[in-house]
């Protein structure tokens, strides 16, 4: 089993409602966030593309998060998740430094803290929080080991990328576009 989430960009309209949903179900401390909206411009006026996506920690199967911990606060669990045992994290932010996408931050309270997919709700058969707020519906999950899932038979319909592909980290959040 191997978690992936798949967001259609051309779905996304920049709400936010997935941020205000993790902040929420995750008591993430105002002024904190473990995903974001980002907005991409790309051509030259008057073929201008924009693109909207949800971002967030990209779970990769090659995680340098998890390599450099010197704890082993970071570390993957069932589906390939990327977890912080907060416990365990002595906050010194070699994880931080060494993820390609930007996705982690150091908590008030000393430990870093980052997207978990929501594990706690997906252990309990429920999706994501921020899956689960979706207006455009342009947010899936689930199991990319299994060709018959929802995200894998995105992927295969349509083109996607991943981002920051040169990091070599095998990222599980793919975009399709």
């Amino acid at each position: 089993m191997r978690y992936a989430m798949v967001i259609d960009t051309l779905k996304c309209v920049g709400c936010s409602d997935c941020v205000v949903a993790c902040q929420t179900e995750n008591n993430v401390p105002v002024g904190y966030c473990r995903d974001w909206v980002t907005e991409s411009v790309g051509g030259t006026y008057p073929l201008v593309d924009i693109e909207l996506r949800s971002e967030r920690c990209n779970h990769c199967t090659d995680s340098p998060c998890v390599r450099c911990c010197p704890t082993g606060a970071s570390h993957i669990i069932e589906g390939g998740i990327v977890v912080v045992t907060h416990d365990e994290c002595i906050g010194c932010g070699a994880c931080i430094e060494s993820c390609p996408y930007d996705a982690r931050y150091t908590h008030p309270e000393g430990y870093v803290d980052k997207c978990t997919f929501c594990f706690h709700r997906v252990e309990k058969g429920q999706l994501p929080a921020c899956v689960s707020v979706c207006p455009t519906k342009c947010m899936h999950f689930g199991d990319l080991d299994d060709d018959s899932s929802e995200v894998s038979q995105l992927l295969k319909k349509r083109k996607h990328k991943v981002l920051a592909p040169e990091a070599g980290t095998t990222p599980n959040v793919f975009y399709l576009i």
